[in-house]
C-alpha cells in the first residue's frame, strides 16, 4: 500500500514535518524537490531541520514554506533530569536563533499562547506550558524597578477551545495581540504523530505558525503572521496517534509476512474496512498512552524550561528550574 495515498484518503494529516518528509521520500524512493534536510546530534537527543524552500516543497509536504526543527529524545518519557536539561537547552538554542532570524532584540515583547483543552490531558500541553512559564509583562508595566536585568517582557494566555468558549481561538488571540501589541507570538500545542514512539519524546519548533487541531481532522482558523499581523513560532509535542495509523501498520506487517495477500487485499479494501470500524467516531479516533498524565507533566515542564531560557537572556538552567510552578 502507498502510505501517502492511504493517509490522504483517510484524512490523516501529519503534524510533524519530519514524518511528512520521511513518508514522501519513502514512497517516491528519492529526495523531495524544494525540501532540504539537516541533522545534528546532542548528548541525549537528535535534531532534524526540515526547510521547505519553495512552492514545490510546499505542495509536496502540504506545509507552508519555512523551517521545521524536530528534537527527538526517546528517553524523555523517563524521569531523567539530564535528558530534560539537554532537550530544554536545545529548545532554548533553537528559539534564540529563530528570534534572531526575525530580527527581534532582547527588548521585544513576546506573547505565549497555550493552545488546547486544559480539561483533556492529551490536549492540555499548551495550558500546562503556560502554567510553568516565566511571565513578566505585569512587572515591566507596574513594577519596572523590580525587574532584574535579562528578563524580557513576556505575557501568557491559555484561551481554551471553541467547545468551551464558543469563540474561535484565533479570534481570542487576535484580540489580545491588538491590545497587548507583542512583537511575536509563540503558540504551543499538542500534535498528532504517525509513530507511537514519538509521543511525548519529540518537540517540533516551526517559524510558520500553526493550525490548531489539524492533526485530528479538526480544522480551525490558522494562527500565523497572516492572521495575527506578527510573526508566529509554533512549538508542538505529539500526544496522540490516529487510530487509522495503527490499522495501516497492522495491515502492512500482515502483508509483509504473508506476501500472497498482496493479490487479494487491495488498498481500497483496507481503507473501506478501516473507515467502517472508525465510523462511530467520524473517522477521527485517536489513541494515547495510559500514562499520558505523567508524560504531559514532564514534557510541558521541559518545553517551559526551554522557553524560559530562550526568551530571557538572564535565565539559565538553574534559574529556569527555580521559576517552575
Amino acid at each position: 500500500m502507498k502510505a501517502q495515498n492511504y493517509f490522504n484518503n483517510m484524512g490523516v494529516n501529519l503534524d510533524l514535518a519530519v514524518e511528512a518528509h520521511e513518508l514522501l521520500r519513502g514512497d517516491a524512493q528519492r529526495e523531495v524537490a524544494g525540501v532540504k534536510e539537516k541533522k545534528e546530534n546532542h548528548d541525549f537527543c537528535s535534531v532534524t531541520t526540515i526547510s521547505i524552500l519553495n512552492p514545490q516543497g510546499e505542495a509536496a509536504l502540504n506545509k507552508p514554506q519555512g523551517n521545521y526543527i524536530t528534537i527527538e529524545a526517546p528517553e524523555l518519557r523517563f524521569n531523567d533530569s539530564r535528558v530534560q536539561q539537554d532537550v530544554s537547552n536545545v529548545i532554548s538554542e533553537k528559539l534564540e536563533a529563530m528570534l534572531k532570524n526575525f530580527k527581534l532584540n532582547e527588548e521585544a515583547p513576546i506573547l505565549l499562547v497555550g493552545l488546547g483543552n486544559w480539561d483533556a490531558t492529551p490536549d492540555a500541553l499548551g495550558p500546562r506550558v503556560i502554567n510553568s512559564s516565566l511571565v513578566t509583562r505585569h512587572l515591566h508595566k507596574y513594577a519596572p524597578d523590580a525587574v532584574q536585568g535579562g528578563l524580557r517582557s513576556v505575557a501568557g494566555l491559555a484561551p481554551g477551545v471553541l467547545g468551551i468558549t464558543g469563540i474561535e481561538t484565533a479570534e481570542i488571540i487576535r484580540g489580545v495581540v491588538e491590545r497587548v501589541k507583542p512583537s511575536l507570538v509563540i503558540a504551543i500545542d499538542a500534535l498528532a504523530a504517525r509513530a507511537v514512539e514519538r509521543i511525548s519524546t519529540t518537540v517540533q519548533l516551526a517559524d510558520t505558525g500553526i493550525n490548531p487541531g489539524s492533526g485530528i481532522g479538526n480544522q480551525r482558523k490558522g494562527i500565523n503572521q497572516e492572521t495575527l499581523g506578527v510573526p508566529v513560532i509554533a512549538i508542538g509535542v505529539p500526544t496522540v496517534v490516529h487510530a487509522a495509523v495503527f490499522a495501516y501498520e497492522t495491515f502492512t506487517n500482515v502483508i509483509a509476512t504473508n506476501p500472497n495477500l498482496r493479490n487479494h487485499l487491495t488498498q481500497e479494501m483496507v481503507e473501506n474496512g478501516v473507515k467502517e470500524i472508525l465510523k462511530p467516531f467520524e473517522g477521527t479516533l485517536t489513541v494515547t498512552p495510559k500514562e499520558i498524565d505523567d508524560l504531559i507533566d514532564r514534557t510541558s515542564k521541559t518545553v517551559a524550561l526551554g522557553i524560559n531560557q530562550g526568551l530571557h537572556p538572564g535565565v539559565g538552567w538553574e534559574e529556569a528550574l527555580a521559576f517552575l510552578h
